[in-house]
Order: C-alpha cells, then sequence, then structure tokens
C-alpha cells in the first residue's frame, strides 16, 4: 500500500516537473522569438486585434462564434447566447438600429467600412464616446439642422463591395453616407494575390465552411478548434501560462485550415473568384486591375447617392507604415511596414477621383504630429477603458471638417463663428 502511495506521488512529482519544465521551455522559447519576455496575457491580446478582443471578451467563445450568415453583405453579428453580441442591432450589426423610413427628426450619417469604421462609430452604450457623431453636433450644423446621427454600417473584415451593397440596401433611409476602409482593400494588391477584390472574407469562409471547405468533416475539425483556443486564452489559470499560448497558436493554425486537412484542389470560392494568369502577371498589372474594382464600388456609391439625393464622402484609413514615427510599441506591434509603397499607390489612385467630382480624402498625415503611442494593433487606434481614444478624436475631427468643406455644412452657432457661405 505504501509503495502504491509513494508511487503515486512520485509520477504526480513527475507530471508537475515536466510541466513546470514545459513552461519554462515555453518562456525560453517565446523570449527569443520577441527579443524580450512579454507576460502571457499579453501575448494572449496580440492574437486577435482590438476589435476581435471587444467581441470575445469575457467569454470562451471566438469571434466566428458571434457571426451569422446574410444573404447579401456575407456576414453580420447575432445575439443568441452564449456567444452572441448583446448591442446586436435590428440587421446584425452593432448599435442603432436601422429605421424603416427615413427619420424627419435628425440627419442619418450612415458610417460605413471594416472594424475601423465601427469603432469610430463607436457602438457601445454611454458613456463610451460616439467621436464622429460627437464631432459633428459639437461644430456643426447639418443640412436640415436636425441633430446629426452617425448610424454604424461597418463590422470587422468588411471590405468592398460589402459598402456598396449596404449602401444600396439602405440609401433610402439615410440623408448621408460616409465610408473609412482601405486596409482591407489593399490585401488584396499583394503581389501573390490570385484573388478578386470581392473574394469573400474569411469571417464568411468562417461562417460558411461548407462553400469554403466542400467537406463536413473540415467544418468539425475548424470549429472544435476555435472554441478550444477561445476556452483556453480565456481560462483564469491556463491564461497566464507561456505554453499554453503555444498551444493555442498551434490550435489557431487549425481552426484556420492547415492544409492537411483540406481536400485536394481549389475550393469553389476560390474558382469563382479566381484572376486571370494576365492580371496576374506582374505587381503593377495586379494592382491596376484590383484598384479599378476598387474605382469603380465607390462610383457605383456615388451614383446611388446622387439618385437617392443623399450626400457622399470616401475617406482612406491612416495605416503605421504611412504618415507617424511610430513609437517603440507601435513597431512592436507592427514588425512589417513594407506594404507602405503599395499603400500609398492605392490611396492616390483613389483620391484622382476627385477629378470627377467624387469626394475622396486620405488620412494618411492625419497622426503626423503625434509623438505618443496611438496604434493598439496593425490598424486600430487604442482605446482607453470606457471607450475613449485620443487616434480615433483625431480622425473624427479631421473627417468633419472635410464633410463640412465638400457638403457646406454651416459652424455651429456656438463656437460664435460665421456659417459657410
Amino acid at each position: 500500500m505504501k509503495r502504491t502511495a509513494f508511487g503515486a506521488i512520485s509520477m504526480l512529482i513527475g507530471i508537475a516537473i515536466a510541466l513546470v519544465s514545459f513552461e519554462a521551455l515555453a518562456i525560453a522559447w517565446l523570449t527569443v522569438l520577441d527579443g524580450r519576455y512579454t507576460p502571457a496575457t499579453q501575448l494572449f491580446e496580440k492574437l486577435q486585434n482590438t476589435y476581435v478582443r471587444d467581441v470575445t471578451k469575457e467569454t470562451g467563445c471566438t469571434h466566428v462564434d458571434s457571426l451569422f450568415p446574410h444573404p447579401y453583405l456575407a456576414y453580420v453579428h447575432h445575439d443568441a447566447r452564449p456567444c452572441g453580441l448583446q448591442k446586436v442591432n435590428n440587421i446584425g450589426l452593432t448599435g442603432d438600429d436601422f429605421a424603416a423610413t427615413k427619420p424627419a427628426d435628425r440627419y442619418v450619417v450612415l458610417l460605413t467600412g471594416g472594424s475601423v469604421a465601427a469603432q469610430l462609430g463607436q457602438t457601445d452604450p454611454p458613456p463610451a464616446p460616439r467621436y464622429l457623431e460627437e464631432e459633428l453636433n459639437a461644430h456643426y450644423v447639418s443640412p436640415t439642422g436636425k441633430p446629426f446621427q452617425v448610424l454604424n454600417g461597418g463590422a470587422g473584415a468588411w471590405k468592398q463591395p460589402q459598402q456598396a451593397i449596404l449602401l444600396l440596401l439602405y440609401s433610402d433611409i439615410v440623408d448621408a453616407v460616409v465610408t473609412l476602409d482601405g486596409y482591407n482593400e489593399s490585401g488584396y494588391t499583394k503581389a501573390e494575390t490570385t484573388s478578386r477584390l470581392e473574394f469573400p472574407g474569411l469571417n464568411f469562409l468562417e461562417v460558411n465552411p461548407i462553400a469554403a471547405q466542400d467537406s463536413f468533416g473540415n467544418v468539425v475539425v475548424s470549429w472544435l478548434a476555435g472554441r478550444i483556443a477561445g476556452a483556453i486564452g480565456h481560462h483564469s489559470l491556463l491564461g497566464h501560462s507561456h505554453a499554453a499560448f503555444l498551444a493555442v497558436k498551434a490550435v489557431q493554425r487549425l481552426s484556420k485550415g492547415d492544409s492537411s486537412f483540406r481536400t485536394e484542389g481549389a475550393s469553389i470560392s476560390d474558382k469563382m473568384f479566381d484572376l486571370p494568369p494576365e492580371v496576374r502577371a506582374s505587381p503593377q498589372a495586379l494592382m491596376a486591375y484590383q484598384l479599378s474594382q476598387y474605382r469603380r464600388y465607390i462610383r457605383l456609391m456615388s451614383a446611388i447617392a446622387r439618385e437617392q439625393r443623399i450626400n457622399a464622402i470616401f475617406f482612406l484609413q491612416p495605416v503605421p507604415a504611412i504618415g507617424k514615427t511610430l513609437t517603440d510599441d507601435e513597431r512592436r506591434l507592427n514588425p512589417d511596414t513594407s506594404y507602405g509603397e503599395r499603400y500609398l499607390t492605392m490611396v492616390q489612385g483613389l483620391e484622382g477621383l476627385r477629378e470627377g467630382g467624387i469626394h475622396v480624402f486620405g488620412l494618411l498625415d492625419v497622426f503626423a504630429g503625434e509623438h505618443g503611442t496611438i496604434y493598439a494593433d496593425n490598424v486600430h487606434p487604442a482605446r482607453e477603458p470606457g471607450g475613449e481614444s485620443p487616434g480615433y478624436r483625431l480622425m473624427a475631427a479631421r473627417m468633419a471638417r472635410e464633410m463640412a468643406d465638400a457638403w457646406g455644412l454651416a459652424a455651429s452657432p456656438s463656437l460664435g463663428l460665421h456659417p459657410k457661405p
């Protein structure tokens, strides 16, 4: 009996030593890779950008668990427990509901784009700020004299033509449309890209895995792997373990579709949006083609706005690779800024639409004079607890000024300024 008890104790001690050794090795390995020691909790945070972290915070769910397929917009969010969002509106986005008819008591501005646009709209409950809406109401008078309402029309990883489709669906209930995008679209100008700009984003492929992977088996593997990764990352003990972090990295790779778990050949989605060889012949040909598609969707949105007699303006979001001297923290979060020249080419190509009377403006220099940390990840400005953000405040102020100039908005009488002629 004593031998049995001694053996059990010895086995437990051996397991404990093995776990401690694994944790020590994981710490050493990650320290070498990162060039410095980083707490596991911070490593888990870096696995996701700030938009995804906001969606999954305080849950054991992954981002895809909050998504729902949409027949026209590819994917939106849902509010079903346990993984749905509490602040989902009647069309599956965060923020105020979309009205059935145009409201008469406010001037409704549809702000659409990806996750940066959604955060700029800041649709968390008060006292969280709604940056652009607050900036407009504080400094300008709407064309109707009614208060501005900024309606969120953005979601994580959205890109054209989702913005154009959203406007097509709801142009009759808004007074103006504003886009804030560029970063997600720019991924389709990389030299190695083989798909059209319209290729559905990863979120669509995850929420519609049959279409993406052509196999029920792959659906099960992807879903289970994602849930395991989410549970580990949010666990009170494992969330502080470097060894657990390495395990989650491995599981995430599986959940995103390791090639060994996929069927042979290109998926149906790949074939539907494949670029012809002549477009992929050179980086210049690829950029020209994808840029032409991007410009086309902006022109179409402008045409819809003219038909509906609403104002329209288009902004290209700032990125860490251009226009700001990065802090040490920002450089660690953005070790690769080689995309800057390609992004600048894209923005300049889109700004050329101004020659045709379409209001398109890049925001690349909006943080040029800022010496502190603005970016919390590869594209999102940092937000303090409660939602306040110097970066988003600067973006909102610039956008509001450009909107006022383009639309002839009068200055607010409370500022003691003369209205614009």
